[in-house]
């Protein structure tokens, strides 16, 4: 008894762990945001209905992005490649930042009703936090200077933060958390990386997630990058007259 209470007792903490990361990027990007607002002369409520229903739209489709998986050659299978924040980057690119992380934290959310967690909320925390890595730093660029120089600089910002920051956050908290929570030697978990990637040092943390974890992180930014600047300028014009933005 004492060892299940200790268990939920772990998972609960982890879980507001979890809710407090959600609130603080949230308001952190809210309050850049109403800054650029302002610096524009723009007035008027941040969200709208018009605006949380095209959130809603966008989130639904990021968690059908984010259900179809891909493993890959060069990572153990607990890692998986999917390409939930293109549409994401695309609504945040239209509605700001604010809204970015809020679709982030739905797509999380629907992603939990429909499949459930297969990794004690770990990994869904390490794709919301690591997600709004990539989609803050790009669209917060662009949102100051809506120019096309300003999204590419912005998507090759968030592209460099999304791999540095998320190879750093596995090596520092996700995997000794997914040791803890799973009760699994953390010599486990980096002896199957190197069973599948001869980069990996038996052993060594660095060597784990420089290998697997930062080209999965770089993979996904740069195809999220490139998809967004091909078709955002055509859907643009469809999104804000959607969102009452026009």
């Amino acid at each position: 008894m004492s060892e299940l209470m200790q268990n939920v007792t772990e998972n609960l903490v982890f879980v507001l762990e979890f809710a407090a990361i959600i609130v603080a990027l949230f308001l952190a990007a809210l309050a850049l945001e109403k800054l650029a607002r302002k610096k524009q002369g723009l007035k008027g409520p941040v969200f709208t209905t018009r605006k949380m229903a095209m959130v809603g739209m966008f989130s639904a489709i990021a968690v059908i992005f984010f259900l179809f998986e891909f493993p890959l050659p060069f990572a153990p299978s607990f890692y998986e490649l999917d390409f939930s924040e293109i549409p994401i980057l695309v609504g945040t690119f239209a509605f700001g930042p604010a809204a970015g992380v809020m679709m982030e934290f739905l797509k999380i959310l629907l992603k939990l009703f429909i499949k459930g967690t297969s990794t004690a909320f770990v990994g869904d925390l390490a794709n919301f936090v690591v997600g709004c890595s990539f989609i803050l730093p790009a669209s917060l660029v662009y949102v100051f200077h809506k120019n096309k120089k300003s999204a590419i600089f912005g998507c090759i910002l968030g592209t460099v933060i999304l791999t540095v920051f998320g190879t750093a956050f596995n090596a520092v908290y996700l995997l000794p958390a997914f040791s803890k929570l799973y009760h699994m030697p953390l010599e486990t978990i980096l002896a199957m990386g190197s069973e599948v990637n001869p980069l990996v040092t038996e052993g060594s943390i660095v060597s784990f997630v420089a290998a697997c974890v930062a080209p999965m992180n770089l993979i996904k930014g740069a195809a999220a990058s490139l998809v967004t600047l091909l078709i955002y300028k055509p859907l643009s014009p469809i999104m804000k007259a959607g969102a009452g933005l026009n």
